[in-house]
Parts: C-alpha cells; structure tokens; sequence
C-alpha cells in the first residue's frame, strides 16, 4: 500500500500531467515484454511488438535493456526522469546526463545480491560510448514498441485527463484526488491519499508539488520513484480495453484523409507525430524503409512532412500544413 499524505499548500499544488511520459512508457512497456500481466488487454501487443523487434534486429538489444530495467519491485530511476512534460529526444538527454556516481548506485541496487552482466557493468561506468549506446537503444525500443500506438495513448490520455479536469473544475484537488477513487484500492480520506502498491510505502512530499502522469502501460498498480530526495511524481494506470489495438488499426486503416492521399501516405503522415528517422518510420508504420522513404519524399514535395539532418541522422517530421490536412482544419 502507497500512503500521501497532503497539507494545504501540496493540495494547492497537485498538477496533472497533460500526457503520458514518453520514457515511463518506454520502461513500462519493456516490463510488460516480460510477463503476461494484462493479458487480455495486451497479449496483441506483445505478439505484434516481438515480431516487429525480431523483423528490426532489435532481439539482442532488448535483451541487454532487460537486464538493466527487469520487471522487479525495483528499477532504476534515472531510466524515468521525466514527469509527461518532454519529448523522447529530451528524456533521453537527462537519462545521459545521469552522472555517473548515480548510475553505479541505482544499479548496483538492481544487482544487490548477484553478479552484475558486463553490459550493466559497461552502462554504470557512465563512459561515452555506453551512455551512447544505452540512448540509441531506447530510441530504437520506443520506436518500435511506443511510438507506432501512440494513437491509442494519446486517446486514452485525453479521455482521463478530461475526467480529472471534471472533477478539478467541480471541486478542486481534493475533487481531483477523489476521482481516483474508481481506481481498485484507491482512497482518498482526511487529506491522505491510499493506493495500492508493490510494497508498504510513504511518499513524503514536504511541501513539494505532486505529479500525477497517466500510464497507458501502466497496470494493476500505480508506481513511483523510488529515491524520496527527487521530485515526487505518481504514475497511475490508465487501464485501456481489451480490444485497444483492434481499434487502432481499424481507425489506421480507413482515415478520411487516406481518400485525398492515399491510405499508405495518409499511416505515414499520421506516424509523424513526432519527429523520427526513415528506420524508426518504418518501425512506427510496419512498411519496409523504402517505401518510407519514397512515400516520405512525396509527402515532402506536397509541403506536408520536413526532413532536417539532426548529426548523422535525418529526422522528419509533420508540417503545419500536414497536421492541418489531418485534422481537417485550417493551418
């Protein structure tokens, strides 16, 4: 059981996150990859995200990510910094700029009791090649396990953040904290927040303000950081549906614009919805990269996607004209 406590001053500054958080979701996601929890929720997750991962030869690299964020009570924190404010770009930023003292401790915490794999000895010496490589394989992760439903948790977000500002409008944070109370095991009473936890915990806010960030991968119980001295924040599972991913393909298949431009160029403007490289487009859209490509640069002549070389990498990305075109309204 997870206890809050609340004083007057951190209700007044209790925030909801506009979105799920590109990382929390990256991690969490890669927790599901390794048990059968939701399963009627995600079990079509999991067959489509492993095909895809053995079709991108990300196998092996999944394997390493396992062994230094596994589904256990504890994982480390600096893997999650973010609060549902950044992008994936700039999550990754703050995970590489772990200092490395910091790196050896949270994961020497996960190998407290037995020998550490090389590449988790590799990744705490905090050297640049490792950091290098543990941001790439995370892009390369989210890329092929996150970013082509973010449709779906996008949807979900929106749809429980307007439930929370419902009840914030109506009755302010203590309204807000009640919401969660449809949640299984959530409580909130005298101030006190109760949710169910992994284990028995108090999370002290001392007079700073919680973040509460929705989890579409996140499930059965909310999860926190583990280390009290950072800025507190509550990841709560959003819980989706079974049938989710039906829908979001069926929704992909037959978008309106696809009769304007085409079904195949109409996925590859949609997956766009943050700025990404041929390779993690292709992942994003299940095409192969040339097609990516030649759709990409059609897409382009029209004015509706730019590609920007970004070092050694060329990322596209949406233009307001092909957000407009989307969504049906004026640029």
């Amino acid at each position: 059981m997870l206890l809050v406590r609340f004083d007057g001053a951190e209700l007044s500054r209790l925030r909801v996150a506009e979105r799920a958080d590109p990382l929390w979701e990256t991690v969490l996601s890669l927790h599901l990859l390794q048990n059968r929890q939701a399963e009627v929720a995600f079990a079509p997750w999991r067959r489509e995200v492993r095909g895809a991962l053995r079709r991108h030869g990300l196998v092996d690299t999944v394997r390493e990510l396992v062994r230094l964020c596994p589904a256990a009570t504890y994982f480390p924190d600096f893997l999650t910094p973010g609060r549902g404010e950044s992008s994936i770009e700039e999550g990754l930023d703050r995970v590489l700029a772990t200092p490395r003292r910091r790196l050896a401790a949270e994961l020497g915490r996960v190998y407290a009791r037995e020998p550490w794999p090389w590449s988790v000895r590799w990744v705490a010496g905090g050297e640049v090649e490792a950091l290098r490589w543990l941001g790439d394989a995370l892009r390369r992760y989210h890329e092929v396990a996150v970013a082509p439903y973010l449709a779906a948790i996008r949807a979900w977000s929106a749809a429980d953040r307007a439930r929370r500002s419902e009840a914030a409008l109506a009755g302010g944070a203590e309204a807000l904290l009640a919401s969660y109370a449809g949640h299984e095991g959530w409580r909130y009473h005298g101030e006190e927040l109760r949710a169910p936890y992994p284990l028995r915990r108090e999370l002290p806010l001392r007079g700073r303000p919680l973040t509460l960030v929705p989890g579409f991968f996140c499930v059965r119980t909310p999860l926190t950081l583990a280390d009290d001295r950072l800025p507190p924040v509550l990841v709560y599972p959003l819980t989706p549906a079974a049938g989710w991913l039906t829908r979001l393909r069926r929704d992909e298949a037959t978008p309106p614009v696809g009769q304007l431009i085409g079904t195949t160029r109409s996925r590859v403007l949609r997956a766009l919805s943050a700025p990404v490289t041929t390779t993690g487009l292709a992942a994003r859209t299940g095409l192969a990269p040339s097609t990516v490509s030649h759709h990409v640069a059609v897409l382009r002549e029209a004015g509706l996607v730019a590609s920007e070389r970004d070092g050694m990498r060329v990322l596209h990305s949406r233009t307001r004209l092909g957000t407009a075109l989307l969504d049906g309204s004026a640029p």
